[in-house]
């Protein structure tokens, strides 16, 4: 009798993007909210931080905040990972390590590692690839994680990881097919995060009650803005103050924006939650504040006419996005382009975007909510351009 010579072990992907490719059509939903998958894949891997971690959840402020507690803490000597998304142009910035985007050659072996520790468990682009990352990060010398939760909290696949701290930047209505229709049931998913014994930082300044419930629910140590930290400014300088530190007569962040100063502010009240671990001078958070960079959010581009590029998908975004273009100098018009996800809240974002008034050529084409930048700006989208002289522009 002959036997039928073995199968060929299949070839795996040797270049980032092919890799990519793959996880593309590793499961069949692109969301699938549920820990069960990456919690097995984790353990397999045995993947575990053993310094102080980070993750920031919320509707909008989510990168800012990231990108400032990455600054500050480089800017008091600190090895910083992070894992953030989307990303704008390369994947690879969806991983930073000291300040500076992964190279591609670096992220292939963890790939690789993951893709025999999953064995039969499918995993979604964004669980595949936010373990492969995190797997990067923890056999990296580095001193403090940060991670970014994609949506919701309390099954996004970060949250298979616990926090030392966590961030809730702020509340609003968005992904509302997976999250819920209004913000209490919302900030429920946020919430998600929490950790027992471990502090919680609410940049929002109007919290819905749901946050404050789940905390004691959880038994979390709950900051508050307003009650725990704050801060006041001038036209010059800010100050904070948290329970117990001040930081005084500091420059306004590099980050322009009405709600910048809540993200910083829930930025510096992290490090005074985790002091003893990750200690944090004056000069530290300043130089930090004065070198934060991240592309997209309210980046005014140098030239003429004058160019402002925002990330602002959903209403409370757009609203601020609004307030900013309002309070820049005289401009005797404005035209707008706005490309969105065709599940987003449409007539409310024009709304926001233009109150007065509004001429507009709307189209949207159906898609599946995608993880590449350039693939939802191509199709999914609707186009707007409009004469806007509302206020003083």
């Amino acid at each position: 009798m002959t036997l039928a010579p073995p199968a060929p072990a299949e070839k795996l992907p040797t270049t980032l993007a092919d890799w990519l490719a793959r996880c593309e059509h590793l499961h069949p939903k692109e969301i699938d909210m549920t820990l069960a998958r990456v919690r097995h894949v984790k353990e397999r891997l045995g993947l575990e931080f053993t310094v102080p971690v980070i993750a920031v959840a919320g509707t909008n402020g989510k990168g800012s905040t990231c990108a400032m507690l990455e600054a500050i803490a480089l800017q008091a000597g600190y090895r910083v990972g992070l894992y953030s998304k989307p990303h704008l142009v390369h994947f690879e910035e969806r991983c930073r390590i000291n300040g500076q985007m992964a190279a591609a050659a670096d992220l292939l072996p963890h790939f690789e590692a993951v893709e025999h520790a999953r064995g039969d468990v499918s995993l979604t682009y964004f669980e595949f690839t936010l373990l492969a990352i995190a797997r990067l990060l923890s056999v990296t010398d580095l001193d403090l994680v940060i991670l970014e939760v994609g949506m919701g909290g309390r099954l996004d696949a970060v949250n298979a990881f616990d926090a030392d701290c966590a961030i809730i930047t702020s509340i609003d209505i968005d992904h509302a097919e997976y999250l819920g229709t209004d913000r209490e049931t919302i900030a429920i998913e946020k919430a998600g995060i929490m950790r027992a014994g471990k502090p919680v930082i609410v940049s929002d300044p109007m919290p819905p009650q749901s946050i404050t419930d789940e905390a004691a629910r959880v038994g979390a140590d709950l900051w508050r803005f307003g009650r725990d930290f704050n801060y006041a400014g001038d036209k010059l300088q800010w100050s904070w103050s948290g329970r117990s530190k001040r930081f005084n007569a500091m420059a306004y962040p590099a980050l322009r924006g009405a709600n910048q100063l809540l993200n910083a502010s829930g930025a510096l009240a992290a490090f005074e939650a985790l002091r003893e671990r990750v200690p944090i001078t004056a000069q530290a958070a300043r130089n930090g504040f004065a070198l934060v960079d991240l592309p997209g959010r309210f980046q005014i581009v140098a030239g003429q006419p004058t160019l402002v590029l925002d990330v602002a998908h959903n209403p409370h975004a757009v609203a601020a996005l609004a307030q900013n273009l309002d309070q820049m100098g005289f401009f005797p018009r404005t035209h707008a382009v706005f490309g969105v996800m065709a599940d987003k809240d449409i007539a409310a974002i024009l709304t926001r975007l233009a109150p007065s008034s509004i001429s507009s050529s709307v189209r949207t084409r159906s898609c599946a909510r995608w993880r590449r930048s350039t693939r939802a700006a191509t199709h999914s989208a609707f186009s707007c351009r409009t004469s806007w002289r509302p206020g003083r522009r």
